[in-house]
């Protein structure tokens, strides 16, 4: 049986800089890929198979036709491949939280049938099937721009540590960006980063000048958001709590694993869904 990591994608900024004609908007974002996320196995079979376990696999329950199964469809029909997978999806991860956690199970089942099937993935399938896909498939830190396709590379990043906490709400995504329109909000510029940063306290004081141009809508619909910021900015060493996505995941970066790992601990308790560890 094959194996394959589906890490979180979280957000470390999201401006929305604009909207195509067909409606969809037009992001700047920096991504990146903490050490935590879920994992998904396979096995030949003669047909195609999914079964779900983990804590949060209950919130997969009620899905006849994940993102999981849409891509290994998909990914079948594109190289014209007759036989099956036994897939078996750990959910380590909130469903619905902003953390990419459908979209990194769909690029993490892309990259294990294409090893299992010894076939490529075709350079237009991952945006097919979500914005976020096509970040999730490479699975190392970038620059997100378009939709979520235009993809290059992140500044040079430094060792440092990064706390994530859900309150177990989930968000849907299309609400929160009909909540940001309907607020009046405009545009945002791109963000202007450096080609590298020295440490953590250096990107956390830049990474201050950009937003999440999704977390006031966020909040206005799921006001428990703004307690966990305030939770996490709280924690000693702290150097930026922000919502990742569209939420409700926020994270807090620190200066490395182990503060990270303390900071988490803290917040243990409150009935939310906590990690800390590495950033990258």
């Amino acid at each position: 049986m094959l194996d394959e990591p589906a890490r979180a994608k979280v957000n470390l900024f999201l401006h929305v800089v604009g909207r195509r004609g067909d409606g969809y908007h037009l992001l700047d974002s920096l991504a990146v890929f903490p050490q935590i996320g879920d994992s998904l196995a396979a096995a030949p079979d003669e047909r195609l198979s999914l079964a779900v376990a983990g804590p949060f696999a209950a919130g997969l329950a009620g899905e006849g036709d994940n993102l999981v199964l849409r891509a290994a469809r998909r990914l079948a029909a594109a190289r014209g491949v007759a036989t099956g997978a036994r897939l078996l999806l750990t959910k380590n991860l909130p469903v619905a939280s902003g953390i990419g956690g459908g979209s990194a199970d769909a690029a993490a089942a892309l990259r294990l049938l294409a090893r299992l099937w010894r076939v490529t993935v075709p350079d237009d399938l991952a945006i097919a099937l979500g914005a976020d896909v096509p970040v999730c498939l490479a699975q190392v830190p970038a620059r997100m721009g378009g939709v979520g396709e235009a993809l290059s590379a992140a500044p040079g990043l430094p060792e440092f540590g990064m706390v994530l906490a859900n309150p177990g709400t989930a968000v849907a995504t299309p609400a929160v960006f009909r909540a940001r329109t309907a607020s009046g909000a405009g545009f945002s510029a791109a963000a202007a980063l450096p080609a590298a940063w020295r440490d953590a306290g250096a990107m956390a004081r830049d990474l201050a000048d950009s937003a999440n141009d999704l977390q006031a809508a966020a909040v206005a619909l799921c006001p428990v958001i703004a307690e966990v910021l305030a939770a996490l900015a709280a924690r000693p060493g702290c150097r930026l709590a922000r919502m990742s996505g569209s939420g409700a995941t926020c994270f807090a970066l620190f200066d490395d694993a182990a503060t990270a790992r303390r900071a988490a601990a803290g917040l243990r308790g409150r009935g939310w869904w906590v990690w800390g560890g590495a950033g990258t």
